[in-house]
């Protein structure tokens, strides 16, 4: 009993311990995963606590039941919308780009460890794939606002690239035990299965779940736990049958989240608080397993292999996946600096200890410094990266918080919250008469929080620095809302810098602009062959029709179309069916930038 209760005892504390590690994950800039790592080093063997623990099946265990957690959590946060902006490249790159990066990796791997090439693409599979924990993690948490094409294909390329990465392992797993008994044609078929079955089973009991919800009534903190075991279920049974369970319980998610009812809130909301320990759990367990001895041994290899793959594999996969899509090459660049590596490597490596490989105890502990490496040199600087590859866009039109709250089985309302910044328009106004150009009868104001106290909201009220205020609102008012509440002076200036001085409606002609003409020295036509035809498309086309005829791809905010070296078009807002809404015209004044 004793023992039992020394588990107990130990495994709570390792996870408070590693919870309230995420307060410095803020402070210090590091992010959360790895600090989760660390606590479970520092509680490992060669730790302050000193545990062995080398049950790599049960760490096994941990690891699938936590990622598929991770992975229906973050199914059901993914919009349809992302699909259409970023699904034909994320899907590219969670095949093509894989196979790419394990090839050039591979190479690479066998010459710098002077092994069988079996061997050294073994290597390279085991850390081929992104995460979806440290990007779900980084990307949604990290208080970055990216370009929709590049969030959206990065958060679906996690989610979709498991599949391949684990069929590679565990066939090169094979092939190094048996070598003889390997074929190319059967390899092949087993992709195939693998991602049909995930993607039949996806679908079905995605469906099925979503359909379902709506008509079971049970105790709001249920509603969680039967979508877990049911989304666990769904992984089980498809990797029963031989299909990918990650792939099949990612898109389970997304069906059921995209399906908004009243038990889908209650569904968010605490399946939030399983993702996270489910991340807590599976990162203190794979830091337990480690014995950081053992991985300072083999640091260099770690170094070289973790830099390689960073500068060298991942750009060339992501190059030759996504350019075919119209990428630009700052978007390549940061999604190229982006492929976060977490547990699913760590994870993968365990597979070859357990097969019995030679050595299989060195490619455990060179990928689990790969992934420490990548968590340090990519997890803290993805603000920076993102300034650097201008594929972070300012805003100020998101509320601080928002909650959905169900009053009948079809119908919500959606709370939001908005703190009134320094300088905002809002301050000195009552907070009913903030905006004229809202119907009174859409917006109520549920509540005015001040130095944490609540105010009693009368006629006489005035909004000061610091408020906070709950509105209650029917329609798409809230962008307009947080500009009224957060459009201070340092931020209007980073947003007129960004999309320019001048909001353009998608319908108008850009020859009716007054802003330019084709005499004001604007060489419309000198990348054409017939200029005059060109001229005169140009100037009988609206600014959405000309901005489209350009881009070549699904516009996103932030998207620039340039007219000529002075002049050009940025893409401010975009509705969920990919129509323009607004686009501002930047001009970029040549005598200054000389």
């Amino acid at each position: 009993m004793d023992t039992l209760n020394i588990l107990y005892l130990v495994g709570a504390v390792l996870i408070f311990a590693s919870i309230m590690a995420s307060t410095l994950s803020a402070r210090l800039g590091v992010p959360l995963l790895l600090l989760f790592l660390i606590v479970g080093m520092l509680a490992g063997e060669q730790g302050i606590l000193g545990i062995e623990f080398s049950q790599y099946a049960l760490a096994n265990f941990v690891g699938q039941a936590a990622l598929a957690c991770i992975l229906l959590d973050g199914g059901l946060r993914t919009s349809f919308k992302s699909f259409r902006v970023g699904l034909k490249p994320a899907i590219t790159l969670a095949t093509w780009g894989v196979l790419v990066t394990v090839m050039v990796l591979g190479v690479f791997v066998t010459w710098l460890l002077d092994v069988d090439w079996r061997f050294g693409l073994l290597m390279a599979a085991i850390v081929g794939s992104t995460d979806a924990a440290a990007v779900f993690s980084l990307l949604r948490n990290g208080g970055v606002k990216l370009n929709d094409r590049v969030q959206a294909t990065l958060e679906l390329e996690s989610g979709a690239n498991d599949p391949l990465a684990i069929l590679l392992v565990t066939g090169l797993i094979a092939l190094n035990v048996d070598p003889d008994g390997q074929k190319v044609f059967g390899f092949l078929v087993l992709l195939l299965q693998q991602l049909s079955f995930g993607l039949g089973m996806g679908l079905l009991f995605g469906y099925f779940l979503s359909r379902l919800l709506p008509k079971v009534h049970l105790a709001e903190g249920m509603y969680a736990i039967l979508i877990l075991s049911a989304g666990l279920a769904v992984f089980a049974a498809t990797n029963l049958i031989g299909g990918s369970g990650f792939l099949a319980v990612y898109l389970t998610g997304v069906l059921i989240g995209n399906h908004k009812v009243r038990s889908t809130e209650h569904v968010m909301r605490v399946m939030d608080s399983f993702a996270w320990l489910s991340q807590a759990v599976l990162f203190v367990v794979l830091g337990l397993l480690v014995t950081p001895s053992n991985v300072l041994n083999v640091w260099h290899y770690s170094v070289a292999i973790a830099l390689f793959m960073i500068f060298v594999a991942r750009p060339i996969a992501v190059y030759t996946s996504v350019k075919p899509f119209k990428f630009k090459d700052r978007e390549i660049g940061f999604i190229s600096w982006v492929g976060l590596r977490g547990a699913v490597p760590i994870t993968l490596a365990i597979l070859p200890v357990m097969a019995g490989i030679d050595n299989a105890f060195m490619l455990f502990d060179i990928a689990f410094g790969v992934v420490v490496l990548s968590l340090i040199l990519q997890g803290t600087t993805i603000p920076t990266m993102a300034n650097l590859f201008k594929v972070r866009i300012p805003t100020n039109k998101d509320p601080k918080e928002e909650h959905e709250v169900w009053v009948s089985d079809k119908a919500s309302i959606t709370l939001y919250e908005f703190e009134a910044k320094s300088g905002a328009f809002a301050i000195g106004r009552h907070p009913m008469g903030i905006s004229k150009g809202i119907n009174p009868d859409e917006i109520s104001v549920f509540a005015l929080v001040r130095n944490q106290q609540i105010v009693v909201v009368d006629d006489n009220t005035k909004l000061k620095f610091g408020d906070s205020v709950w509105y209650a609102m029917r329609g798409n008012h809230a962008s307009k809302i947080a500009k009224i509440f957060n459009d201070t002076t340092l931020d209007r200036k980073a947003i007129d810098d960004f999309y320019g001085d001048w909001l353009l409606s998608p319908s108008v002609k850009l020859g009716d602009l007054p802003f330019f003409y084709r005499n004001y020295g604007v060489d419309i036509g000198k990348n054409t062959q017939n200029v005059k035809t060109a001229q005169k498309n140009m100037w009988e086309q609206t600014v959405a029709e000309y901005v489209k005829s350009h881009l070549g791809t699904a516009p996103v905010s932030g998207d620039t179309v340039v007219i000529s070296d002075e002049w050009s078009l940025v893409i401010k807002e975009v509705d969920d069916k990919g129509k323009l809404r607004t686009i501002g015209l930047k001009y970029q004044d040549q005598t200054a930038t000389a």
